[in-house]
Parts: C-alpha cells; structure tokens; sequence
C-alpha cells in the first residue's frame, strides 16, 4: 500500500522560498518516479517537476533555475525546494509517485505567494 504525505506548504511573500517534503510509504519507492505537481483555481493540473529512480530530473519550464526536486530513496522523501516564488506559483501542491503504469497521489499542499 503506497500513500504519500506532503508538508511544508504555506504563506509567502513574493521572492520568498518554501521547501516541500513528500514522505512516502511502501516498498516501492526507490523503484519509482516521484514528482510534484501543482493545480492552481480554475486550471488543470501541471507537472511541476520529477526524478528518476537514478536521480534523473525534469521541471516545468516555469519553473527552471527556481525549484530544485531530491529523493532521499533511504528515508522515502522527497523534496521540492523552491525559491523566487511569485504570485503565479500559487496552487495545491501533490506529490506523485508513479510506478508500473500506476499513478499515486497525496493529499496536496497549499502554497500561497502574496504580500
């Protein structure tokens, strides 16, 4: 059974920085890929970023050279560091964990970035 558990989400102020963790249950997770995605009011969710099990990365252009994903494979975290927020930033933020064609989700974060 996988289940994933986000924390760390909150109030910013615009070019503040938050740093996300993800921690994860089951067996699986140093086989998987681990991602973050975001869902702002009234727009679909979006890739925000993922790792490979090799540590591999990808990020939303939005978001290049501003977040920074990890995965700690011994503790089952993952992390989304994220700096220079702006107001655009602003969504629920889920971790994402897929495996074998299997998509599980945690339960979201709210980061909001506002004066």
């Amino acid at each position: 059974q996988v289940q994933l558990v986000e924390s760390g989400g909150g109030l910013v102020q615009p070019g503040g920085s938050l740093r996300l963790s993800c921690a994860a249950s089951g067996s699986i997770f140093s086989l998987a890929v681990m991602g973050w995605y975001r869902q702002a009011p009234g727009k679909e969710r979006e890739l925000v970023a993922d790792i490979t099990r090799g540590s591999s990365t990808n990020y939303a252009d939005s978001v290049k050279g501003r977040f920074t994903i990890s995965r700690d494979n011994a503790k089952k975290m993952v992390y989304l560091q994220m700096s220079s927020l702006n107001s655009e930033d602003t969504a629920v933020y889920y971790c994402n964990l897929k495996f074998a064609r299997v998509d599980y989700w945690g339960q979201g974060t709210q980061v909001t970035v506002s004066l």
